[in-house]
This record gives C-alpha cells, sequence and structure tokens, in this order.
C-alpha cells in the first residue's frame, strides 16, 4: 500500500490483465514516444526519444522495499505508470534488481515504440512478461491513432516487436486496443491480424476504450462488436472485459489513507470498485473517500460509457505537476 513519501510506486492497481498490480514510475508525467487518441492519462506533454535515467534506480527500490513490507504481496510489479517506460535508460538494471529482492515477476507495459533499439531490446530481456500494443495496421493510421514521434516509423516500430518477441525467452502479450469508425472495422483489423501473426506474441488481447480518453472522439466499441472482429485473428484471441468486477477483495485491517487514492488517481482514472479492489477497502468505505476527495476539491468524476471515473483535480493534481 503506498505510504506517504512515494512518489514512484503506486498501487496495487486492479489490473484486467496482471490482477494486483504495484506499479512503478519510471518517468515523469507524461513523458512518452506518443500521444495517442484514447490514452487515459491526458495529452502528451513531453513526446521525445531521448533516454536517460529520469528517475533514479535507487530511489525507485528504496520505495519498492518499503511498499512490499507494508502489505499483501501483489500478482505482479508492472513498470508502467505515467509515461514510457522503456524511456528510463536504467530499465535493465531496475529490472534485475527487483528480481534480486522478491520472486514477484516483473511485467513491463509499453507502447513497443523503442523494441528496435538494441539497447531496449537487451534491457528488456530480463523481465518475465512483456506487453507491447499495436493499435494500427498501416502507417496512416499509426500516425492518426498513436501520433508518435516524427523519427518513429510504422514498420520500425513493428519491426522492432517482432524482432524482440523471437529473442525474448518469457511472455510477450500483445495488445490491440481498437477504435470505432476508425481502427474497429473488419478491413482495418484484417491487417492487425497480419502484423499480430508476424509479431507472434504467446497471446493478442483485444481492447477498447474504457476510461475517460485524451480526446473525446476516441470511442468505444460494444462487446459484440470486439466478438465479431476477435474471429478475424488465425489464432486464439483474448477480449479484455472492463466490466465491474463483484466481490472486490476486501481487508477488514485496511488503512488506506488519503495519499493512497490519490496516488492510483494520479495514474490513471478509477472507479469506485477499482479503489476498493486495489486498496483493499469495502466498495463503501471506497465511495465515502471518494466522495471526501470530491468535496475537497482533490478529486472530480466523470462518466464515461455509463460508468463513474475518478480523476485528480485542483488540490489532488498538484503532486502530479511537481513531478513534470
Amino acid at each position: 500500500m503506498t505510504e506517504p513519501g512515494f512518489r514512484y510506486v503506486y498501487g496495487p492497481v486492479p489490473s484486467r490483465r496482471l490482477g494486483r498490480s504495484l506499479g512503478l514510475d519510471l518517468v515523469p508525467f507524461k513523458t512518452c514516444t506518443y500521444d495517442c487518441l484514447y490514452c487515459q492519462l491526458g495529452r502528451t506533454t513531453n513526446k521525445t526519444l531521448e533516454r536517460k535515467e529520469y528517475v533514479a534506480t535507487e530511489e525507485i527500490l528504496a520505495e519498492l522495499k518499503r511498499s512490499l513490507a507494508t502489505g499483501a504481496a501483489p500478482d505482479y510489479i508492472s513498470l508502467a505508470g505515467s509515461g514510457e517506460p522503456t524511456l528510463n535508460s536504467s530499465i535493465g538494471d531496475l529490472i534485475r534488481k527487483i528480481q534480486g529482492l522478491t520472486d514477484i515477476p516483473v511485467a513491463v507495459l509499453t507502447n513497443g515504440s523503442l523494441l528496435w533499439m538494441s539497447e531496449v531490446q537487451d534491457a528488456l530481456l530480463a523481465a518475465d512478461l512483456v506487453l507491447p500494443s499495436l493499435d494500427a495496421g498501416d502507417e496512416r493510421l499509426f500516425r492518426y491513432v498513436n501520433r508518435p514521434h516524427g523519427d518513429i516509423s510504422f514498420e520500425r516500430m513493428v519491426g522492432g516487436i517482432a524482432s524482440f518477441t523471437k529473442r525474448f525467452s518469457g511472455e510477450v502479450w500483445l495488445e490491440v486496443l481498437l477504435l470505432a469508425g476508425v481502427t474497429g472495422i473488419p478491413s482495418e483489423v484484417k491487417k492487425i491480424a497480419a502484423l499480430a501473426k508476424r509479431i507472434g506474441s504467446t497471446r493478442v488481447q483485444l481492447n477498447t476504450v474504457s476510461r475517460p480518453p485524451a480526446e473525446e472522439f476516441a470511442s468505444p466499441l460494444s462487446t459484440d462488436q470486439m466478438l465479431a472482429l476477435k474471429d478475424i485473428f488465425s489464432r486464439e484471441v483474448d477480449i479484455i472485459s472492463e466490466s465491474e468486477r463483484g466481490g472486490a477483495c476486501v481487508s477488514a485491517f485496511s488503512k488506506a489513507r488519503e495519499a493512497d487514492i490519490l496516488a492510483l488517481l494520479r495514474r490513471r482514472p478509477c472507479t469506485s470498485v477499482d479503489v476498493a479492489s486495489g486498496l483493499g477497502l469495502h466498495v463503501n468505505e471506497a465511495l465515502k473517500r471518494l466522495e471526501a476527495l470530491i468535496a475537497a476539491g482533490k478529486v472530480s468524476m466523470a462518466i464515461t460509457d455509463g460508468r463513474s471515473f475518478y480523476t485528480l483535480t485542483g488540490a489532488g493534481s498538484a503532486s502530479r505537476s511537481s513531478e513534470k
């Protein structure tokens, strides 16, 4: 559970793919190689290809040690957070040192844009699981949906994911996020499916917009549409469900504080069930605490696809701004 003074460790976050995932933030908000239409973190403020040690490895490890000592072990330690984690040039060293601390598997959630770099491939070889993204089937829609840095070409990105997958001894789960009326149509999915076959990942996971996106016109597909498009792929495909979880994990001894909730919301919009399951609260207790944060002007609520999501606002976003 997040302690006061934690800047880089957050969660555990309730993840659709990874269960209870303890997140590590390796770059400042929002430092990324892309500026995706659908991003739940909003617009990119620092679009870059510059790799450097944005956050010191030893600082992250010190926080991680404290976090792991305070609660139940998560299912994964996930390198993700407020931007593209492979921009941190020390990511390989960090992965190896985490594995020296704990047996909890390390997952890297990446947009895959830098996997054409040999040094990035080498760094991620130490991970247990890598989850890259592929959101378009050609250069035109890649530019439209992901809005990448100008020096990243579509073929370079796809080729990088494919070559890394061949080298990696662990599992690669390829996420494909589809947008209604854009990439979520059969003709475009056929292109993506052909590239997914070329990449040869362990799994392909279809996703769509489920949290408030950077651009309001980024629209989700229905479950029926996702099911129909799934059949275009020549292999088994998972559909990532964002359905509300019943029976969130609840601990009678949970001492989740305001800082814990704000740390979650700093990295992603969450429902009350997300907060409850991530921090071991009863959903009614989570709602009560969220309402108090709204009243204090630190959190706001928005409805997306019929579901209520909570995000930072006002005083609650001050800590986010301080990390830029």
